[in-house]
């Protein structure tokens, strides 16, 4: 009996470029699972962005690549809920663009790259200067390229009015040659080519379903204690970010509900890149709810180690096995690394049916409590049920297991990827 191995040629040098690698954001981290991906088959992966933690010696940091830096959060302001912009303006992004292209070139020379992975920074326009920057060195050197698009900006509604729709046009994203467009999710596919007719190919989020998830251990098992929950609390994890999208306010209204004082609902990340009114505004549904809520954003990194306080630092990784129950109740989603998250280390999950996961997620077959963004009665019924209930808690986790390896592993990234380096340079699969 035969066996068919999958290989990509010749190993290249893949350049990943964005404005941060860093922390446990979804495109940072989907980031890293290509890069683990296309390291099994044999390639070399280098970093380039304003935030890096990764490997000095596998990095490039370009301060200004970085949306929070002050002179591009100072452009930025200008260019979204106005309709025109200054010449003033104009130069200050062609200023910020010629340097980033310089950095871009150096990263290229330092180490030989031979594959350009622009991720999201061609997609959603939080660093216009960068997305300019990127596309032009990809037209002057006409180097190989995968985009890796998770959000674009008719997909958020404070980029529809802006004084940019020029480059918008332009780079966000480029239609050039040699270069192979992914997005996350069939909704996507099919507005890029409605919108800009642009063909892309759809490699979803996914995980290493192929490894079974580490469990307990004696780091993390004094998680609880550290962050004042007691063995027989039900440890309710809302694992995103503090930003309005993902409807946190029903993460609280949910455990208002339950009306258990056992129940305590742990918020893993910090607040994003939107502001601090929707974090002010939860504080307050806190309060009025009169329940337990740890943020816990200081306790939670990339890697083990410590804080600036001195206390100890968990991973997601060592956050889930906790967990009695997974919310996600976002409004909207690219596609659900934490859907993704909570199907691997097997915990029940409360899922608002954001069009994504209607349309890509919902119709494989997984065993959720879903909302459409109410809390009812039916909801908390089921939560009630499923956290009093371990036969089905087990069955949910051995359907929803079997269906994330089916569809979600590295196996379906690994063949999506060989297939677009095959298109890129026309070597065997």
């Amino acid at each position: 009996m035969s066996t068919c191995i999958l290989t990509t040629g010749t190993p290249k040098r893949i350049g990943f470029i964005s404005t941060r690698f860093h922390g446990t954001d979804g495109v940072t981290l989907e980031a890293r699972k290509w890069a683990h991906i296309l390291g099994g088959l044999g390639h070399s992966c280098y970093w380039m962005a304003g935030l890096l933690d990764a490997p000095l010696e596998l990095s490039h940091t370009a301060p200004l690549a970085f949306f929070n830096h002050p002179e591009v959060a100072d452009v930025q302001s200008k260019l979204f809920g106005v309709a025109f912009r200054t010449r003033a303006v104009t130069n200050q992004i062609q200023s910020i663009k010629e340097r980033l292209k310089d950095d871009l070139y150096r990263f290229i020379e330092k180490f030989q790259i031979e594959v350009l992975v622009p991720e999201n920074i061609l997609a959603i326009p939080m660093h216009v200067p960068l997305g300019l920057a990127m596309t032009e060195v990809i037209a002057e050197t006409t180097f190989p390229v995968i985009a890796h698009h998770h959000d674009f900006a008719w997909e958020r509604e404070r980029f529809t009015l802006n004084a940019v729709n020029d480059y918008l046009q332009a780079a966000f994203p480029p239609l050039l040659y040699g270069m192979e467009h992914v997005v996350i999710n069939s909704m996507q596919q099919k507005e890029l080519a409605r919108r800009l007719g642009i063909p892309s190919q759809v490699i979803p989020n996914v995980l290493d379903f192929e490894t079974p998830p580490p469990g307990l251990d004696d780091y993390n098992r004094d998680l609880r204690r550290e962050i004042g929950l007691r063995d027989e609390d039900w440890f309710i994890l809302q694992p995103t970010r503090v930003v309005q999208r993902k409807g946190i306010e029903h993460a609280i209204e949910l455990v208002r509900r339950l009306k258990d004082p056992r129940a305590k609902l742990v918020i893993s990340h910090p607040a994003g890149d939107e502001g601090s009114a929707y974090m002010a505004m939860l504080h307050d549904r806190i309060a009025e709810a009169g329940i337990a809520v740890r943020f816990i954003a200081d306790r939670v990194g990339a890697t083990r180690g410590t804080n600036a306080t001195g206390k100890k630092v968990y991973t997601l990784s060592d956050v889930y096995p906790h967990a009695d129950l997974v919310t996600y109740p976002s409004h909207y989603e690219g596609f659900g690394n934490a859907f993704l998250e909570a199907v691997y280390f097997r915990k029940p999950v409360v899922v608002n049916t954001y069009a994504v996961y209607a349309r890509d997620i919902d119709p494989l077959g997984f065993k959720t409590i879903e909302l459409t963004q109410l809390v009812t009665k039916d909801v908390v019924e089921q939560v009630r049920t499923v956290l009093h209930d371990q036969a089905m808690q087990e069955d949910w986790a051995r359907t929803n297991y079997a269906l994330g390896v089916k569809y979600f592993s590295y196996a379906v990234a690994r063949r999506k990827l060989a297939a677009r380096l095959a298109n890129l340079f026309g070597e065997g699969v």
